[in-house]
């Protein structure tokens, strides 16, 4: 029976060990088979670029025929403005030459005459001298008559040349224009071709380079080195301080090395800086050194070639290519509040959205209950704004330094619906565009980036500020957005093309808060001068401005042309922006406030605070209706009777 029962363990032994090989050896040809077609994908890739290559020249050949015959008529054009202006005096000079020629030969005949009947006279050499002098004359007009045609013949063949030119230009730019457009769609089949080729190929190395992770053959930079790098090192090696010169937010920096040289010799950890500073604890400086296991993955990196996952760009910063993580959770219940940086009623006024600690919280406005808690989100939320529907609730948010969203939750639930992007820096406001197809949104990183929300794709992105970009909106046929940084100005841009219509620096310090009258002709913006100014989207001239107690901080706009603010003299207000009146005013809070939101179908106002009260008020009379502190599980302030 022992006998029987060794020989049944030798054989589940042998069983389980070759099933182990046969697996390792599917998995050989499997990894095998991925090369093989990464290589083939990459040899198709090679093979059709030339095509490309040939037809791009082509287009740019086109463009460039296109662009000389519009500079040689712009020449001609200015050749004819400059021979027009010149030929008058010309035509002048030679008609008074020859006028001054003729009357010469007329004299010089004349004296020639009175000269040959003198002959035997007293008057012979008097009139002798006279032709001669005449004759003189007549030489030199002639020459004068001689360089006036000289002086006018070349300006007349310009003259000429040009309008024959301006003439027969037009045809020509026809034609060639006619050529590029007709080259177009063989253009766009040979980059359409090539672009499923480069698809295909980074497809096929992606798959490969899973496998060989997944074997631990390759490390992914993206997944596995980048978000060490992005946690343990930016901090001290970012484009702002960049110690030692090595600035380590994307990939292309950080292989650039530093001061000391090459950061990084793929295949030689021992050769390589970056290696031999985290394995002896100089970095990261002043701070615990990376765990062993992290230390090893990266050395496993540089020993397998520091390479870059397929299809990741060099110059994407770590954060924007690191695996999306789930933000650390709020606490459950606060110790202390947190000021109340945005905040707003849904469309049907049943919900008050309001900024929390990695979070937006949703209340309810009649008696301040709690209703939800939208979580995973960074630390501080910085803009709310719901759907034209209430369905759907868009949150800007960022880490101080670290990271900034823009992030799409399901109302009804809480669901995360999109995570639509991540930066390196804060975003600070979020705006959907008035027929809700498009969202805009303004970040710390000096950018102004639109979406299509349907699609969650990235449509334009605008750099144009020299600082954080505060505030964003849509004008009311959605055609321009406005803008407030804090590099002092605002701008409007053009929504669909991105380009720069006009730049207001009227305040002359930081600026807030923006938005669109409903004329969409005029602007108002908000900052730290204590002011809201309106002035013109066209040409920036400023047409009014409003005096407040304190820095105004976001404004909202209404569609009957005023606007609710709030400001750090602890007051919300709403004032008439076509003539500057104050019409409403709400408080004093206990503390700065930063947001406030109108309802006005249930004539409700909403403000939050500094220091984390939320009031609401009635807007016919002012009187406080409710307030609490936007904290779950802090104790709450006893509602206003």
């Amino acid at each position: 029976m022992q006998r029987l029962t060794n020989i049944l363990l030798v054989n589940s032994l042998l069983l389980i060990l070759a099933t182990q090989v046969l697996a390792q050896e599917n998995l050989e040809q499997k990894i095998a088979e991925q090369q093989k077609l990464a290589d083939e994908a990459v040899a198709r890739k090679v093979a059709g670029e030339p095509a490309v290559v040939a037809a791009r020249a082509t287009a740019k050949e086109r463009a460039a025929a296109v662009a000389t015959l519009r500079v040689e008529q712009n020449k001609a054009e200015a050749s004819v403005k400059d021979s027009e202006g010149k030929l008058p005096k010309l035509q002048e000079g030679l008609k008074k030459a020859a006028e001054e020629r003729a009357k010469a030969e007329t004299d010089s005949a004349a004296a020639a005459k009175a000269a040959l009947d003198a002959k035997g006279k007293e008057t012979e050499q008097a009139e002798a001298d006279k032709s001669k002098a005449a004759a003189e004359k007549l030489v030199a007009t002639t020459k004068a008559l001689d360089d006036a045609l000289k002086a006018i013949q070349p300006v007349e063949v310009a003259l000429a040349d040009a309008r024959k030119l301006i003439a027969e230009q037009p045809a020509k730019i026809k034609a060639a224009e006619a050529a590029v457009a007709a080259f177009q769609p063989e253009l766009q089949a040979a980059e359409t071709a090539f672009a499923a080729l480069s698809k295909e190929a980074v497809a096929r190395q992606i798959d490969l380079e899973k496998s060989l992770v997944a074997t631990g053959r390759l490390v992914s930079f993206a997944h596995q080195v980048a978000p060490i790098f992005s946690q343990r090192c930016l901090a001290c090696h970012n484009a702002r301080t960049a110690k030692g010169r090595l600035n380590m937010e994307n990939y292309a920096n950080m292989m650039k090395g530093g001061e000391s040289g090459p950061s990084v010799v793929a295949g030689k950890p021992a050769e390589s800086l970056l290696q031999t500073m985290i394995e002896d604890h100089s970095m990261p400086k002043d701070a615990d050194p990376l765990l062993p296991e992290q230390i090893a993955m990266i050395k496993k990196w540089v020993e397998t070639g520091a390479r870059l996952d397929a299809g990741v760009p060099a110059t994407a910063t770590l954060i924007t290519i690191i695996p999306k993580l789930v933000q650390p959770m709020p606490p459950e219940s606060y110790r202390v509040s947190v000021p109340v940086m945005a905040l707003a009623f849904s469309p049907d006024g049943n919900l008050l959205a309001t900024s929390g600690y990695r979070e937006v919280l949703l209340w309810n406005p009649a008696d301040g209950q709690l209703v939800r808690r939208i979580k995973n989100l960074a630390e501080r939320p910085h803009d709310i704004e719901f759907s034209a529907d209430g369905s759907v609730l868009a949150v800007a948010a960022g880490t101080p330094g670290q990271m900034g969203e823009v992030k799409l939750f399901n109302v009804a639930d809480g669901a995360l619906l999109a995570d639509l992007f991540t930066t390196d820096d804060e975003v600070f406001s979020v705006a959907f565009s008035p027929d809700g197809t498009r969202l805009a949104a303004a970040c710390a990183d000096r950018s102004v980036r639109l979406f299509d929300v349907a699609t969650r794709q990235l449509q334009k992105l605008i750099e144009d500020h020299a600082d954080w970009v505060m505030d964003v909106a849509w004008s009311p046929d959605g055609k321009k957005i406005a803008t407030a940084s804090r590099d002092k100005t605002c701008k409007v841009f053009d929504s669909t093309s991105g380009e720069s219509q006009s730049t207001f620096n009227g305040h002359a310090q930081p600026v807030f808060g923006v938005g669109f009258l409903p004329d969409g002709a005029s602007v108002a913006s908000s900052g730290r001068d204590n002011r809201i100014r309106v002035w013109n989207s066209a040409d920036a001239k400023q047409a009014r401005e409003i005096a407040l107690g304190g820095e105004v901080f976001r404004i909202t706009m209404q569609g009957d042309g005023t606007a609710f603010s709030g400001s750090a003299d602890k007051f919300a207000r709403q004032h008439n922006l076509t003539n500057g009146a104050q019409v409403k005013q709400f408080g004093p809070h206990e503390d700065w406030v930063y947001a406030s939101s109108y309802h006005a179908a249930s004539k409700r106002v909403a403000s939050g605070s500094h220091d984390g009260q939320v009031r609401i008020w009635n807007y016919d009379d002012g009187k406080e209706l409710i307030k609490f502190i936007a904290a779950p599980g802090l104790a709450q302030p006893v509602a206003a009777k």
